[in-house]
């Protein structure tokens, strides 16, 4: 059976009928395969790899090679779901020429099918120039963390009438400008609620609350792969940090008592 790929099409066409779309992370193959088989609409090769993968303590680190490598190893993997690369930090705010470049690169390099970029009218030429090329983009506000370091603070944004007034305003020029969708992350429930239904293109909430058209964390959060990071917004669909320190520990048991590879599982 042909199976029907996503696209940003199809995103807008669920916000019109109503129908929530489901986003995860992934950074390699086989989580991707695992993720695209499950049926998630959108997989998002994060720049949160520069935490999850890599170690970083934010997500500035990380570089566009890496962000091709990852895209690329998520790509082999996608049979279904619509992948979007970030354009990591200084790829592209405040030149519109290496804006188009880099995203060029990650197009070609890794095969994906759109990139996200953080901010709102401050990178308005940046998102013009990589919109003409082709190139869709997904837009973010609200907690945009490649600007951690100016908001000294990962706490709720847009709880004051002038940041929320001014989110409105960017996420109405984003889909102006033909972005096909925005990331809402930790900002007031009722405030992304209003922006979702203000915007002909839909959004997706991270810590936003449900009045978005979609969801998305990251992959190694939800599955409790990561036990240092615990927000409110977050809920943990597995425990695997658990299941995979029993599986190691009863590993090197069997190693360490001789029982490991036993008759049948030698030739």
């Amino acid at each position: 059976m042909e199976i029907k790929r996503i696209t940003t099409n199809t995103l807008r066409e669920f916000k019109q009928k109503g129908e929530k779309i489901a986003c995860l992370t992934s950074y390699d193959y086989s989580m991707a395969k695992l993720v695209d088989g499950a049926g998630i609409e959108v997989i998002l090769v994060g720049d949160s790899a520069s935490n999850v993968m890599a170690g970083h303590e934010t997500t500035l680190p990380i570089t566009v090679d890496q962000m091709i490598y990852h895209a690329q190893s998520v790509v082999r993997a996608v049979k279904r779901a619509l992948v979007v690369v970030d354009l990591p930090f200084g790829s592209y705010q405040g030149n519109s020429s290496e804006a188009l470049r880099t995203a060029v690169r990650i197009m070609k390099e890794s095969a994906a099918h759109a990139v996200k970029m953080e901010g709102g009218v401050e990178i308005e030429d940046c998102i013009k120039r990589v919109l003409s090329a082709g190139i869709p983009v997904m837009g973010h506000l609200g907690l945009t963390p490649q600007s951690i370091y100016k908001f000294g603070t990962y706490t709720v944004r847009a709880k004051e009438e002038e940041e929320a007034r001014l989110l409105r305003s960017n996420a109405k020029l984003l889909e102006d400008l033909g972005c096909f969708g925005v990331v809402l992350e930790k900002i007031p429930a009722r405030l992304a609620t209003e922006v979702s239904k203000e915007l002909e293109i839909p959004t997706i909430g991270i810590g936003a609350g449900n009045g978005c058209d979609g969801q998305i964390l990251v992959i190694h959060d939800m599955l409790g792969i990561n036990k240092d990071f615990s927000p409110r917004f977050l809920r943990r669909y597995a425990d695997l940090a658990e299941v995979m320190n029993t599986a190691f520990v009863n590993y090197m048991k069997d190693v360490k008592a001789g029982d490991f590879p036993n008759e049948k599982e030698s030739y």
